[in-house]
């Protein structure tokens, strides 16, 4: 078979797709802009780079979401998971890597497959024959974007994602600041004290709102809108929706005891986590931030700890944009208009890494089968990558249309179980299960 199947764009989608279509024996081609083309978020021209945070959150596979992706793309030989397995940091039950090392793996497995061929360049039409993945991410570039626009004859939507600032870790005050997982989540002693912990007091907390509130922020372009993501919503849209959404959010102060004042509760507590293997480098938790940086350095230095902290990169923001998947794509990820294009990634309609990287895993699959002549058996909706794909596909309300990530919410439910908070352990476990099981045979049906 010499067809050849073309990706364009690199990063966790992309390079996912490329891994599983060319270990089905396919010729692949991704094509990356960068380095040559630079975009806002992107620090090198590594394919899979980490732009966001450096988690890919719960690696429980019993009792979450998450998790039950993570298993499901171990079960298909993910690239990104394995990659992200052997580049791994404590970070108490989550699965968090440490970035660099992570990305430059990723790239050297996918030059180094004999059936990958990587091609820096921008691509900035939709072809209307060949076989391609469209995974172009949040940072699809403009003229891209015009081209989508221009087939699918509807604006693509938007929102705006927010980064977190990272820090060095040698300017954090550890007399003020220590070391604990929230309610000393792991199972090894490095796991339970994986995040770095800034208490509050009420007043320095309300303090610290008052200058969020007050502080310059990035002012969005003419003709733009700020349709966030609930996921990853700025600190100050947080803020804005009342005084205590943090302390409810990213700032609880559940779980923790102070090391230095085991007797004194903290009103807030601001969580840190390790952004490197040498621990040189965090990352404040949850703190996805639109304030100008020299705004940035003066109210994040209101945290104690971080009164003298050092800024290895500060928070910024950036577009984001998404297909409605659920009107123009169709089962199999196809442009219901263009089918020899799919799109795969965080451009349809999923948000996080894992998310992006599942549809990206599905895609690569579904292309190099369509190649091969092969019928691929249809994705079990009970599987979490089921689950998602049927909601950007057709699940999901098509004028309400907005990214989501994988949860439980998106699954089938199962029969004589109970609802409610009371039943939701054994619901969870019957949930991945159920998934672990249809997703163990789908895989087996055609490998």
């Amino acid at each position: 078979m010499t067809q050849t199947l073309h990706i364009v764009g690199g990063g966790m989608a992309g390079s996912e797709a490329a891994w599983q279509a060319a270990n089905m024996g396919v010729q692949v081609v991704i094509h990356e802009m960068r380095p040559k083309v630079k975009t806002f978020a992107h620090q090198t021209g590594n394919l899979g780079e980490m732009v966001c945070s450096n988690s890919f959150r719960s690696d429980d596979d019993e009792q979450n979401a998450v998790g039950l992706l993570h298993w499901e793309m171990r079960a298909a030989n993910g690239l990104i998971m394995a990659t992200a397995d052997k580049h791994r940091l404590p970070a108490g039950g989550a699965l968090a890597v440490d970035r660099e090392p992570f990305a430059q793996t990723v790239t050297e497995n996918l030059q180094r497959h004999p059936n990958i061929s990587v091609s820096y360049e921008e691509v900035t039409t939709l072809p209307d024959d060949g076989h391609w993945i469209f995974a172009t991410g949040p940072l699809t570039s403009s003229a891209l974007g015009q081209a989508i626009q221009a087939e699918t004859g509807a604006e693509a939507l938007a929102f705006f994602d927010a980064i977190a600032p990272i820090l060095y870790a040698d300017s954090i005050d550890m007399s003020q600041a220590w070391m604990q997982s929230r309610y000393d989540k792991g199972e090894t002693e490095e796991e339970q004290t994986a995040y770095l912990n800034c208490p509050m007091t009420k007043d320095q907390y309300e303090a610290f709102i008052d200058a969020l509130l007050a502080a310059e922020k990035t002012e969005f372009h003419e003709g733009e809108t700020a349709g966030y993501f609930d996921g990853c919503l700025p600190i100050e849209v947080m803020a804005e929706r009342g005084r205590e959404t943090l302390r409810f959010g990213p700032m609880k102060p559940v779980g923790l005891t102070n090391a230095h004042k085991p007797d004194e509760k903290a009103y807030a507590v601001v969580q840190l986590r390790r952004d490197n293997k040498l621990a040189t480098l965090f990352n404040i938790v949850g703190f996805q931030t639109k304030m100008k940086y020299g705004a940035q350095t003066q109210v994040l230095r209101m945290i104690p700890g971080l009164r003298d902290a050092q800024f290895a990169r500060l928070g910024g923001i950036h577009r984001n944009t998404f297909l409605n998947s659920p009107t123009l794509l169709d089962a199999q990820m196809r442009l219901k208009t263009k089918p020899n294009i799919r799109f795969a990634g965080q451009i349809t309609g999923v948000e996080g890494y894992v998310e992006s990287s599942a549809m990206g895993l599905l895609a690569g699959r579904m292309a190099a089968a369509e190649i091969l002549g092969q019928d691929l058996p249809e994705v079990p909706q009970d599987s979490a990558m089921g689950a998602l794909i049927h909601h950007i596909t057709g699940g999901a309300e098509a004028k309400t249309f907005q990214p989501m990530n994988v949860n439980f919410g998106l699954f089938r439910p199962v029969d004589g179980l109970k609802g409610g908070r009371r039943g939701r352990k054994d619901r969870y476990k019957a949930y991945t299960d159920r998934a672990k099981t249809v997703w163990s045979e789908w895989i087996r049906s055609f490998t």
